[in-house]
């Protein structure tokens, strides 16, 4: 299976930011517990190169991506760390042509229909709507009017409170923060309730497969 069509199908990619990394073993760990197989490690997470690498290691089944890539040059570091998939907050052309360049997806972040069909120019399948909070459930409804051939995910200010209303009206995917890695949990070691909370999204998103 291609690698968006698999994100597309898990729907729910848990975002790893750390400040360090300490407790990225536990964290995973956990994740993969409550039954997540798609997680993206932000480049600003101290020694994310090397957390890449290891996950890709241990865990055969998991997709791993890049987030918070900013450029080409970070793109092919992460490429060459084993990322499956690259996420970026913005939109960058250089940052699309360098994953195309090397076989990788590239999921920019954008904001208005005008950049969504910029980055799908530019050669990106998938876009996120970074801060989807901002916009609201309906947008991806809206947007696939004039662009049904682009994929969107949301990501800023999902929560178990709302995923259920992003997927029932056309999200593809949705990126998890906080929602599940948050930093709290992690600093207190309360890693069985981050593995709760990830089994609360997939249940969600099994329900709402089953509406369909």
């Amino acid at each position: 299976m291609k690698t968006l069509d698999q994100i597309n199908k898990e729907k729910i990619v848990a975002i790893v930011r750390l400040d360090s990394s300490e407790h990225v073993d536990k964290l995973v760990e956990s994740l993969y517990e409550g039954g997540i197989r798609v997680l993206e490690v932000t480049m600003n997470t101290p020694g994310v190169l090397e957390i890449i690498q290891s996950i890709k290691e241990r865990y055969s089944d998991l997709l791993v991506g890049a987030g918070t890539v900013l450029g080409g040059e970070s793109a092919r570091a992460a490429i060459s760390a084993g990322a499956d998939f690259l996420l970026a907050p913005t939109l960058s052309e250089e940052t699309i042509e360098t994953g195309i360049r090397y076989g990788v997806p590239v999921i920019p972040g954008v904001y208005t229909p005008t950049e969504a069909l910029k980055a799908y120019e530019y050669g990106a399948q998938t876009v996120k709507v970074f801060p989807v909070r901002s916009v609201g459930e309906s947008f991806a409804k809206d947007l696939k009017g004039p662009l049904p051939f682009i994929k969107v995910m949301a990501v800023g200010g999902v929560s178990l409170g709302n995923v259920e209303g992003y997927l029932e009206k056309g999200w593809h995917s949705a990126g998890i923060g906080s929602a599940i890695v948050n930093p709290e949990l992690i600093k207190n070691g309360n890693y069985e309730e981050i593995t709760a909370r990830a089994k609360k999204f997939i249940q969600i998103r099994d329900s709402v497969n089953e509406k369909r």
